[in-house]
């Protein structure tokens, strides 16, 4: 049986052009990508790109107060929405162009529309034209969602954030996740009055919980009023914003309601029902190690299949996928031992496991400690900085790193390499510190705190 394509791709984010790339260029395939948005997907135009460019505009003030202290004559001005919007869209629509070029430059066809699966081997755009191809892969990625409560059509999320004609001055962001929080502290850093509501006892669930203490504390030093065991009851708009009541019976005003309480796989109207395609709770694609779905010929990668929700996973995930498809060479992508970050103020940089499931597995010894970085001491802050290694007794290997504070992203990088490697605590002790240096912590932690 002949087909237009032997390999289509529905979605056009980090994972879906990696893969539709790799496939052309590398094994000559012919495919085809249909994306009904932006190239790039979530990460480059309403995620991680956008987000850390935001980060980075809301430290300079702070970075403006510490430059006094260094001797420098500052004069703090106000925070231009709107010249950085025009930047932050600039520079998006430079990456998406990028994307574009990496396709047509690989010999991928491309269609600027919405597609759904329509067979087994077939794809429906939304132009009415139905294509087939030897091999669908799934790559729809994830939408943030909103709970139903009464009002809650009033709310943004993070899709929207970037695109807000102006700053709103008083700000309530609902949830206590990563994104919550990263979006708290930027919104803080630049200016907006921001209170929190999370649900639960404590702000990040799933971390460490030194990291989540630490960061907690400092996020409420810096100003972000956070309501813990606390969520919206009900919105009512008003002429000068919304009124917004929680589950305490208080009430505040604001001008603006961010919720960013989860992402769910964005697998609904996309044609599965119609194979019977298998999926999870949260509508997540069911794959197998191979990423594959229960119909033979159909793949699925990145957030719609709800593994890991990271855009290094997605490109990692799509590379397996065409070395076990296109490569003759059964590739299954390695979900463990993940570095990651969060990009909070403070920072955090994380892998492996936390101190809490490491208990449950083994014996282990804790090296933590808690520091005023140099760099603010001049400025008279008090910041806390925190290095963290989980050992296990019997092996020595280190089990987990978690690190809070300015460049823990770069740094969990790095030793994220190293424990993936296997390195035990003599390892990183028979290392020669560099100094001064936060990280010079990390091999210079002698005894165990507990």
């Amino acid at each position: 049986m002949s087909f237009d394509f032997d390999l289509f791709v529905i979605g056009g984010g980090s994972g879906g052009v990696r893969a539709a790339r790799v496939a052309a260029s590398d094994t000559g395939a012919k495919v085809g990508l249909a994306e009904e948005s932006r190239y790039g997907g979530t990460c480059v135009i309403r995620g991680c790109v956008p987000k850390k460019l935001m980060v980075f505009a809301s430290t300079y003030a702070p970075a403006m107060e510490q430059a006094a202290a260094y001797g420098w004559d500052v004069q703090m001005g106000g925070f231009n929405w709107s010249g950085f919007r025009r930047n932050l869209e600039g520079e998006l629509d430079r990456l998406e162009g990028i994307y574009r070029r990496l396709l047509q430059n690989s010999g991928v066809e491309t269609f600027d529309m919405r597609a759904t699966v329509d067979g087994p081997h077939s794809v429906r755009l939304a132009d009415g034209r139905v294509v087939t191809a030897k091999v669908i892969l799934l790559a729809t990625g994830g939408w943030p969602s909103v709970p139903d409560v009464p009002g809650a059509e009033y709310a943004i999320t993070s899709n929207e954030i970037f695109h807000l004609e102006a700053l709103p001055k008083r700000i309530l962001i609902v949830g206590g996740g990563y994104i919550a929080c990263e979006f708290a502290c930027i919104l803080n850093g630049l200016g907006v009055a921001t209170t929190q509501f999370y649900r639960g006892d404590q702000i990040l669930r799933g971390f460490d919980s030194e990291v989540q203490e630490l960061v907690s504390k400092e996020m409420q030093n810096k100003g972000i009023n956070l309501s813990l065991n606390n969520d919206v009851e009900s919105i009512t708009k008003i002429a000068d914003g919304y009124i917004v009541k929680d589950k305490l019976n208080n009430e505040i005003i604001v001008d603006q309601i961010l919720y960013a309480t989860g992402r769910v796989p964005n697998s609904e109207n996309i044609g599965l029902e119609g194979l019977d395609i298998k999926t999870g709770l949260k509508g997540e694609i069911i794959v197998d190690k191979y990423s594959k779905t229960n119909v033979e010929n159909i793949y699925a990668i990145g957030d719609v299949t709800n593994r890991v929700q990271l855009t290094p996973v997605a490109i990692v995930e799509a590379v397996a996928f065409v070395e076990t498809v296109y490569k003759s060479n059964p590739t299954m992508p390695d979900h463990e031992l993940i570095a990651t970050a969060v990009f909070t103020q403070p920072e955090i940089g994380t892998v492996g496991l936390t101190e809490e499931e490491a208990l449950k597995k083994c014996a282990v010894e804790i090296y933590s400690t808690t520091f005023r970085p140099m760099k603010v001491i001049l400025a008279g802050r008090n910041e806390r900085m925190l290095m963290k290694l989980i050992v296990s007794k019997e092996s020595r290997i280190i089990l987990g790193c978690h690190i809070v504070g300015h460049a823990a992203a770069e740094m969990i990088q790095l030793a994220g390499v190293a424990i993936k490697m296997g390195a035990t605590k003599e390892d990183f002790d028979k290392t020669m510190a560099i100094h001064p240096t936060a990280a010079e912590e990390l091999v210079t932690m002698n005894n165990p705190t507990r």
